[in-house]
């Protein structure tokens, strides 16, 4: 079943290994444009694959995300190959930079086929902060603390996702990793100057940007004092002016989940979708609320709607299936580079 509107801007989360009966209703409605998954909606690749066929049955537009970065963030792990955390790669890169920049891109490569695979658009990756060695809920998702080791891995990386015909999504924008407090439990507060803030952390974004690189961005749910009293992904000036005039931007712009704590400043489910689709986000996640997912979703219900072609941009190309996959010379080739460079598949 296709919608009229394929690309409505909320993407939402289900709770099981199946689809319910509620959840097969909900993702027939116009405003509903994506889906993401977690490891609690994974059992084993025959359960994903049946889920997200299933999905696929019921809107074939749908986009489908997950957070599958490497390291603690990765959700699908049984049949899999294991994806070191970035900061891996840093410490690589601090022995032998052309082989950490041969390992991020066949990371890149490895994350994204096997996700295409199973009928999984795109991760929500890469991680482009800086780890300042204050931020628990950053840490090694980060590449480094040097922001020239971040670009160029980060590149690789993004590089071998292309390849393998999966979108990326750059975070957390303008720069997560200084500040201490975890959004997903408080509200962080940046206290640098906009100058500082542009040099040591935007300046990443900037770069990849300007390469084309980059096909989404996901703002932090951080309030840069100096420059904004609303977090970046509420913020018209951080998304409006920064982003998509002075950088030149054109892709799709993710709010961060809605449900975080960070967010809670912008007040009710609706009102923090209100406010990050006038800031200037494409679509709004709303996880681990289905009450706050179904807020939003009545509030948009009494919105127009329209197809948005930057959108249409994230789903994914170039798939194998599984089996064709796990028989192919370069799968097998990126993951033998892993096991050389001392990572455990």
């Amino acid at each position: 079943m296709r919608s009229d509107f394929p690309n409505g801007p909320l993407m939402l989360d289900i709770e099981g290994v199946q689809l319910t009966d509620e959840d097969r209703s909900l993702l027939t409605e116009p405003a509903v444009g994506g889906l993401i998954l977690f490891s609690r909606n994974f059992e084993n690749l025959a359960q994903l694959q049946a889920l997200v066929a299933e999905v696929r049955q019921i809107r074939p537009d749908l986009l489908i995300g997950v957070d599958h970065e490497g390291g603690r963030v990765q959700r699908f792990r049984q049949s899999f190959s294991r994806i070191p955390p970035m900061g891996r790669l840093g410490e690589l890169w601090q022995q032998n930079q052309e082989l950490a920049c041969q390992v991020a891109f066949s990371c890149g490569w490895l994350l994204a086929s096997e996700l295409l695979a199973v009928g999984i658009d795109f991760s929500f990756a890469p991680v482009l902060d800086r780890e300042y060695g204050r931020s628990q809920v950053i840490g090694d998702r980060a590449f480094s603390d040097q922001p020239q080791v971040i670009l160029a891995l980060g590149e690789q990386l993004i590089d071998g996702m292309h390849a393998a015909g999966m979108a990326t999504t750059g975070k957390h924008f303008p720069g997560h990793g200084y500040v201490v407090a975890d959004s997903h439990v408080a509200i962080p507060r940046d206290d640098r100057c906009q100058e500082m803030i542009c040099a040591e952390d935007l300046s990443i974004f900037a770069d990849l940007i300007r390469q084309g690189k980059l096909d989404a961005i996901m703002p932090a749910h951080v309030i840069y004092e100096q420059v904004d009293s609303a977090p970046a992904g509420f913020s018209r000036y951080w998304l409006q002016e920064v982003l998509r005039q002075e950088l030149g931007f054109d892709g799709v712009i993710f709010s961060d989940d809605l449900s975080m704590e960070g967010a809670g400043v912008a007040g009710s489910y609706a009102d923090r979708a209100k406010a990050a689709l006038a800031a200037g986000c494409d679509m709004v996640l709303v996880c681990n609320s289905r009450v706050g997912a179904l807020e939003v979703l009545d509030w948009l219900k009494e919105q127009p709607l329209a197809s948005n072609p930057r959108l249409q941009r994230m789903q994914g190309h170039k798939a194998l299936d599984w089996e064709s996959l796990q028989t192919s010379l370069e799968w097998k080739q990126h993951r033998e580079r892993l096991q050389s460079a001392g990572f455990v598949l």
